[in-house]
């Protein structure tokens, strides 16, 4: 049993549901599957869900993470779309012992905090491998022969020129051409930072945005003349928001826009029992999840979410939780760490997803490698559909 008496556990579920409601909400959705899944219980104990909105903003993720570690009911602190927060204050995360999940946040230091004791688990794209499948990206299926980087000015955007840059130079080209931007890009800056990577001859970009940002920087791209325009390869920032904007250019534009995601579709043609199950019980549990796969906004988000809840049940099961919080937050880490049983997700069938951290094995809290992560591009309604791999 979950403890000598019943308790009700919380985790909270911290996002930006102002500027990226979309990806917030897919999250939760998928989460909330999982755990619908156990009628909401583990071993007999109720679990519910906290859903905060930090807008974007460190600070107030900051206090939503104080929040968290004086909530005697917490298990559990899930991070939204945004890396920046996580990566600012990763160390306080882990010195206060925050029990952290993150099924968006692409950073890839947020997962590295030097200690055996790392309280961080990602289910999602690690930069450090997402560099590598951008890179492939632009020279292969793009046929870009010089990329450059057009990146937001974050710890995230800064990550991703490391790990780009290094992936480019590994396939013999030489360091990229690199133009920077801030959150909140107005259309004539976006203009502004294209011309001047075209004006060094770049033949592609390499993006790494939101889609707010991402989408001025699209329709600059679509402001070109036809002869002009060269092909987008962005990473996920894009699809946390609302794409309807992005889609609109890209089809009437005809514009080449591939952006990285993980390796599972509900609109594949090839659905499992259990993805079809999955689908199912969302559109019973939330009136805006409709019968129609394509209508779903930031699918990653949900498919994550969804995988990690059901990681994080298994560990919880397996845990012994005693009822007291703070011992009952370190048993669910070392639990993490020490899955063994398959678990069945969207993804894949996971089998030790997480291990105990070490400088020598800085992948031990990332769950998905670079074999999860495939290119996408947007249909016809503006659906989010995998490319295969060639």
């Amino acid at each position: 049993m979950g403890g000598v008496q019943a308790k009700t556990y919380t985790l909270y579920l911290d996002a930006d549901r102002t500027g990226h409601s979309e990806s917030a909400l897919a999250i939760e959705y998928g989460m909330r599957v999982a755990f619908d899944e156990v009628n909401n219980q583990i071993n007999g104990d109720k679990f519910e869900f906290v859903t905060l909105d930090h807008r974007g903003n460190s600070a107030r993720s900051k206090h939503h993470m104080n929040l968290y570690d004086k909530d005697k009911n917490a298990l559990a602190y899930v991070g939204g779309l945004h890396s920046p927060p996580l990566i600012k204050y990763r160390d306080f995360i882990n010195q206060a012992e925050i029990l952290t999940l993150v099924p968006w946040a692409a950073g890839g230091p947020i997962t590295r905090y030097p200690s055996e004791e790392n309280w961080v688990f990602r289910l999602s794209v690690d930069d450090r491998k997402a560099g590598e499948r951008l890179a492939k990206a632009a020279l292969g299926d793009a046929q870009c022969k010089k990329p450059a980087l057009l990146l937001e000015e974050t710890p995230w955007g800064q990550s991703n020129q490391l790990n780009i840059s290094k992936a480019l130079l590994s396939a013999g080209h030489g360091t990229p051409e690199v133009a920077w931007f801030n959150w909140g890009i107005n259309d004539a800056a976006a203009r502004t930072r294209v011309n001047t990577l075209l004006d060094k001859q770049a033949d592609c970009i390499i993006m790494v945005a939101n889609a707010m940002e991402g989408s001025r920087i699209i329709n600059a791209v679509a402001s070109l003349p036809v002869e002009s325009r060269v092909p987008i390869i962005s990473h996920w920032g894009i699809t946390g928001g609302d794409m309807s904007g992005i889609a609109q250019t890209v089809n009437s534009e005809s514009l080449t826009l591939h952006f990285i995601q993980t390796c599972f579709s509900f609109l594949s043609e090839s659905q499992s029992a259990l993805s079809r199950q999955v689908y199912s019980r969302a559109v019973t549990l939330f009136d805006e999840v409709t019968s129609d796969p394509a209508s779903l906004d930031a699918p990653t988000g949900f498919i994550h979410g969804y995988d990690l809840g059901k990681v994080f049940i298994s560990a919880v099961a397996q845990a012994d939780l005693s009822g007291d919080i703070d011992v009952d937050r370190r048993r669910v880490r070392l639990s993490m760490e020490a899955l063994t049983d398959p678990i069945d997700g969207l993804i894949k069938t996971y089998r030790t997803p997480f291990t105990a951290y070490s400088e020598q094995n800085p992948d031990a809290h990332e769950a998905l490698g670079v074999d999860d992560l495939c290119m996408a591009s947007l249909g016809p309604k503006g659906e989010i559909r995998l490319i295969e791999d060639k």
